[in-house]
């Protein structure tokens, strides 16, 4: 689902640029003029917002090139796939049987080729095993392949004190501090970690209420026109780091009479003043959005996720949503903790903690996306967004590129096709509170020298004068 979200998100800002014909090195989006100023009035508040959107085009060359390395790879598949078929060579994947060929394939034919020739040769760089606490560093298990990334076998070392650039850990509350988790801990001895059934198990009203909407309603299929058109947005689209145009969706969203579906994954506690999000950020109304979900697996460390909206709707959504009704309830310590990092970021809990660390977060990515592109990379994204795709783009430098970081102990996540269009293959550094200054700049020492040797400098652009750090008076109130 994640991925199909990426993919749409990813169409839909290209068939933005093709509509306008934007042909510039700088393509500014969000309605952000090119100074990096925004104005506008939504809902009787006004705001400016100095944040700007880059989707930077690479020289031609480098186009040329990706698209001659998949060449090159795919022929060499191709021979690969000759000399299995003739017995020369071991296929690993698994194969339909000869009875099943009367049924529908399993698997689609360039899928299987995809797998087999291209994901395997950089395999090793994905789902590679964590031995702690995934904080602003890690450790990760050394292993290694006997049969070109087939298989992997664990060595028994360890490789140690990784700084951590993939974690959704924007807020840095993925940590072990005994006086910060000290109400987590005591929930956990109290209740311990195991959970009991769905809650509507025992409840026989909502039973009652069920069955008398089965029998008055009938069956919901009716054959009539639509009477209600959905629009699902992203607060961050986490494959291109651009935030979300909300002020126009919401103006077209009244304007049609539709409804409005937010999915605040990587935006809540990322973006806004004090964390509160996308609406927030662009000074709007939260109850001009009809449906806010979100996710308490990244800001707030913890697991499970989150639906507001009107009261009917939640009250349905308990009654009659999937996971409501047939999963188990949360545990409670990870209640506990999702109670404590709100706290925190609301400032209930006695302390500044939580404002400071929204603001460390935007002030690190503000200094990350600034120094990379003083580097000479091409980046995409908001300004103000802590997912920070760096382009790559040639397939052979995807897993050149991990392995280095890697070598250097620096964990990132890289992603090509099919989760990318074809041609831009990119790395996806995610920023977080808990990383310092130090650690940043290791990192960046790191890639300006991975840069250098891989040939990943492709920006030519002048880099803008450094940005300012947030500031509360972005956002007025309209008198």
């Amino acid at each position: 689902m994640a991925r199909t979200a990426d993919l749409a998100a990813n169409a839909h800002l290209r068939s933005q640029f093709n509509q306008k014909n934007l042909k510039s090195d700088l393509i500014t989006k969000n309605g952000f003029h090119k100074n990096g100023q925004r104005n506008g009035t939504a809902n009787g508040v006004h705001f400016s917002h100095r944040a700007r959107e880059s989707f930077e085009q690479a020289p031609l060359y480098v186009a040329v090139l990706t698209y001659l390395g998949f060449g090159i790879v795919t022929l060499f598949g191709y021979f690969r796939d000759f000399l299995r078929a003739v017995g020369l060579e071991k296929c690993h994947l698994a194969q339909e049987r000869e009875e099943q060929k009367d049924f529908v394939p399993l698997y689609q034919d360039f899928e299987n080729f995809y797998t087999r020739n291209l994901y395997m040769r950089v395999r090793d760089n994905w789902n590679r095993p964590i031995c702690s606490l995934p904080g602003p560093v890690f450790d990760l298990m050394e292993r290694v392949s006997d049969d070109y990334n087939w298989t992997f076998r664990l060595t028994g070392r360890t490789i140690e004190n990784v700084i951590n650039m993939g974690s959704y850990n924007y807020l840095g509350f993925a940590e072990n501090n005994a006086h910060f988790l000290k109400t987590v801990a005591e929930t956990t001895k109290e209740y311990g970690v195991g959970v009991c059934s769905t809650r509507q198990e025992m409840d026989m009203q909502s039973l009652e209420r069920m069955l008398r909407e089965a029998v008055s309603a009938g069956q919901p299929r009716t054959h009539r026109p639509w009477k209600k058109i959905l629009i699902v947005v992203e607060g961050i689209y986490s494959m291109e780091g651009s935030i979300v145009r909300l002020p126009e969706i919401v103006a077209l969203k009244k304007k049609y009479k539709a409804y409005l579906y937010l999915d605040e994954a990587h935006s809540i506690g990322a973006v806004g003043s004090t964390g509160r999000g996308v609406t927030e950020h662009f000074g709007i109304d939260p109850s001009d959005v009809d449906v806010l979900m979100g996710t308490f697996t990244k800001s707030f460390g913890a697991a499970g996720g989150y639906i507001a909206g009107k009261k009917e709707l939640i009250d349905y959504l308990r009654s009659h949503s999937h996971s409501a009704v047939y999963a188990t309830a949360m545990s409670p310590p990870v209640a506990e903790q999702i109670i404590r990092a709100m706290k925190c970021i609301m400032g209930l809990d006695g302390t500044t903690v939580g404002i400071q660390r929204v603001r460390q977060l935007a002030e690190n990515t503000r200094y990350f996306r600034q120094r990379l592109q003083e580097l000479g990379f091409i980046t995409y994204g908001s300004h103000e967004s802590p997912v920070v795709p760096l382009l790559l783009y040639m397939p052979g430098k995807v897993g050149a590129f991990s392995r280095a970081m890697l070598e250097r102990k620096i964990g990132v996540v890289v992603v090509g096709f099919p989760a990318t269009p074809i041609g831009e293959a990119r790395a996806r550094f995610c920023v977080s509170a808990a990383h310092t200054r130090e650690m940043l700049d290791k990192v960046l020492g790191t890639l300006d020298e991975v840069g250098d040797y891989l040939v990943l400098k492709f920006s030519r652009r002048t880099p803008s004068p450094r940005p300012e750090l947030y500031d509360e008076t972005d956002f007025e109130l309209d008198s």
